[in-house]
């Protein structure tokens, strides 16, 4: 197999720091009990389809943040922000990005919205200069791991699904990548899909 020419990247927990320690340490400013945002908004029916119902824009950020308030019992104002106010770029994973580019290599950011308004998780990252293709799911009006969602992606990149790469935290989607035909990297460890993707394009991304 030929070194693959493409790589697609999840933008929360990819991109930034992990999810959990953020929204963990949002429970704990707000006086909730650990796991109360799990419980409410990801394993509570009405939680699940509003979050969903947000990813694919057919709800806004302020209704879900009303929503999520409520099931909280905090203040919905500004709440996604708060939630996850203490996300931080990943560096190791934006310069490894970086470095394949240099390399030639195309790539795309395909991510879950979590709505752009009042809060854009993407503000400060430059993605439209920083990368060829940025899908964020609410502009196509459906969310990972819906196929049609990854067959946007690779048209845009202009490239087929056995050229590339895709890399999420959340393995489901990098599951559904994988039955689609992209090779599939579960990011759990920065260092560790850097050094995965270095070995899969035959580029060292830890380069400077």
């Amino acid at each position: 197999m030929s070194n693959r020419t493409g790589l697609i990247l999840d933008f929360g927990g990819v991109l930034t720091t992990p999810l959990l320690p953020a929204v963990l340490a949002f429970e704990q400013r707000e006086g909730l009990p650990q796991g109360a945002c799990l419980t409410a908004l990801y394993k509570d029916d009405e939680g699940v389809r509003i979050t969903s119902d947000l990813e694919r824009g057919a709800v806004s950020q302020t209704e879900w943040n009303d929503f999520a308030g409520k099931m909280l019992g905090v203040s919905p104002d500004n709440l996604m922000g708060r939630i996850f106010g203490d996300l931080r770029p990943e560096p190791l994973l934006i310069n490894a990005a970086a470095a394949a580019r240099r390399a030639g290599i195309k790539v795309g950011i395909l991510s879950n919205s979590v709505g752009l308004a009042p809060w854009d998780l993407y503000d400060g990252f430059e993605l439209e200069r920083l990368y060829d293709v940025v899908v964020i799911s609410e502009q196509h009006l459906m969310r990972k791991p819906d196929p049609s969602l990854f067959e946007i992606t690779l048209k845009l990149m202009d490239l087929p699904a056995e050229q590339c790469i895709f890399v999420d935290d959340t393995e489901a989607y990098v599951q559904a990548a994988e039955q689609l035909g992209l090779a599939g990297v579960h990011n759990q460890d920065p260092k560790q899909t850097v050094a995965a993707l270095s070995e899969l394009l035959g580029v060292d991304l830890t380069a400077s």
